[in-house]
């Protein structure tokens, strides 16, 4: 392949990349709100607010804003990392509809994990919840299905990405009943949850995939 031939190749990849897409819309809206505090109350889920005015679209705006700038980083460095794996999979399985099926999976899932966030705070007035983690947990067990042995770095150290999975749900769940910080952990692990459901739900031949590669076969 020519030098031009490949550079049309990535850019033609990059132009097609929803994930891309994604972290440059997050990140712009993000930095939008960062500055304009207006914004960031109109977008941000406050269940209370949003059982009461029914701007139930707080549900899914939320997960494009952030706090901070470092909750920004961290939200987009995963879906980088983990995104265009679950693309190139969904590619595989899904076809033409592939893109579709992947944008589908990630605004679903910020419902899906605002969702059970929602139902326990929708009487708390001063309860706030924003950010993208819901998504990214969803884009990362999205690919523990297809790479499930892939390595996953927590805190410098490699660790197989289906343990390293086990461990976070297992710390989100723990970490929602503590509550004893100000991250929704409950929303990391329903939309870790969502992610595997998701996929599975739409394509069955998944879990086949999956258990192969951990050496079961049928």
């Amino acid at each position: 392949m020519s030098y031009k031939v490949a550079t049309l190749h990535i850019i033609f990849n990059l132009q097609m990349s929803i994930t891309l897409i994604l972290i440059i819309f997050t990140s712009a809206l993000s930095i939008f709100s960062f500055y304009n505090p207006d914004a960031l109350y109109k977008f941000i889920l406050n269940p209370y607010q949003t059982k009461n005015t029914k701007e139930w679209y707080r549900l899914v705006s939320s997960g494009f804003i952030h706090a901070d700038w470092m909750h920004l980083f961290v939200n987009m460095f995963v879906l980088y990392s983990f995104g265009n794996i679950v693309e190139y999979y969904y590619q595989q399985i899904f076809g033409e509809i592939a893109m579709i099926t992947f944008l589908m999976l990630y605004i679903s899932s910020i419902f899906a994990a605002n969702l059970p966030t929602y139902y326990k705070y929708q009487n708390h007035s001063g309860y706030n919840s924003l950010g993208a983690s819901g998504a990214t947990s969803a884009i990362l067990f999205a690919s523990i299905l297809f790479q499930p042995f892939a390595k996953i770095y927590l805190y410098f150290i490699p660790i197989p990405g289906i343990l390293a999975g086990a461990l976070y749900l297992f710390y989100s769940y723990y970490m929602d009943k503590k509550q004893v910080d100000n991250v929704n952990h409950d929303a990391h692990f329903w939309g870790a949850v969502y992610g595997i459901a998701f996929t599975i739900v739409l394509k069955p031949k998944v879990v086949l995939i999956f258990l192969d590669q951990l050496g079961i076969h049928f």
